[in-house]
């Protein structure tokens, strides 16, 4: 399942593979400006029937070149969704987008496997022209295309209480924002916070207190940020339950205090992820 590298089971001498693949990840984020080359594959293609409505549904890995990724990152999109990511780079980035082809519409034999395949392939070479260059590849319209959907889904799935399938869908929008080199946006650290919730939710402290740490050095330079109030507190928590330090947390709270915020009103992390307008 997507989400079984984060299980308890990963825990081993020296941390958790979750602890290791987040401090590797935020060397990285912080080390390199030059892009990773990824590759975009379309790994499978199904025709999907809805009450009135017919479409095939691309499942689309990414891939770091020249790595191996054990859990992959992966996206499902149909036609319209590309053609409205089309349409919307092509109202911002007018000059850019002059020279990136995009499969047209077609009126029949959409469902046919050699428009599937040739459509496949024209997806794959539409994401990597646009990853090529500098200022879409940055673009929330690109980023968001790929890890939105993922968190919207995380959230219903965190506010209904499957803290299972939500983990699985948290862990593949940190994935992609990871592969897209976005890891010290907000999303991202939304992204953590839905993890450390559904991991504790799951009673995988160990795990739970991994995210808070990670968010907590993203947060390090930052004076004040809507979340670091509920993860210092969620870290505090968490390290008094598996028996790890958390005097520096509990230094930078008494710091917040001291600053004049009133503490005991501030929403859990929980609040805080239920509660974000994922637009």
């Amino acid at each position: 399942s997507p989400g079984a590298e984060w299980g308890p089971t990963t825990e081993r001498p020296g941390g958790s593979l979750l602890t290791r693949q987040l401090q590797e990840l935020w060397r990285r984020s912080r080390g390199s400006l030059a892009p990773q080359r990824l590759l975009f594959e379309v790994t499978s293609a199904s025709v999907v029937s809805e009450r009135s409505s017919k479409y095939v549904l691309y499942t689309i890995y990414l891939i770091r070149s020249g790595q191996f990724d054990k859990a992959p990152a992966a996206i499902a999109r149909r036609y319209s969704d590309f053609e409205q990511l089309n349409r919307r780079l092509r109202c911002r980035f007018g000059c850019d987008m002059a020279g990136v082809a995009f499969p047209r519409k077609r009126l029949r034999r959409n469902f046919t496997a050699e428009t599937i395949a040739k459509r496949s392939r024209a997806f794959e070479q539409f994401l990597s022209h646009l990853h090529s260059i500098d200022e879409i590849r940055r673009s929330p319209e690109f980023l968001e295309f790929f890890f939105l959907p993922d968190l919207r889904a995380a959230q219903r799935l965190t506010c209904t209480g499957m803290y299972r399938e939500a983990l699985a869908t948290w862990a593949n929008a940190y994935r992609l924002q990871d592969r897209l080199g976005v890891c010290s946006s907000g999303r991202f650290l939304l992204t953590l916070a839905g993890l450390a919730v559904c991991h504790q939710e799951l009673d995988q402290l160990g795990e739970a207190h991994s995210c808070c740490e990670q968010a907590l050095q993203l947060l390090e330079a930052q004076g004040s940020h809507p979340l670091l109030g509920p993860f210092l507190q969620a870290h505090i928590h968490l390290a008094w339950k598996v028996g790890k330090d958390k005097r520096h947390s509990e230094a930078r709270l008494q710091d917040l205090r001291e600053a004049g915020l009133p503490l005991q009103q501030q929403p859990s992390l929980k609040e805080c992820l239920i509660k974000e307008p994922l637009e």
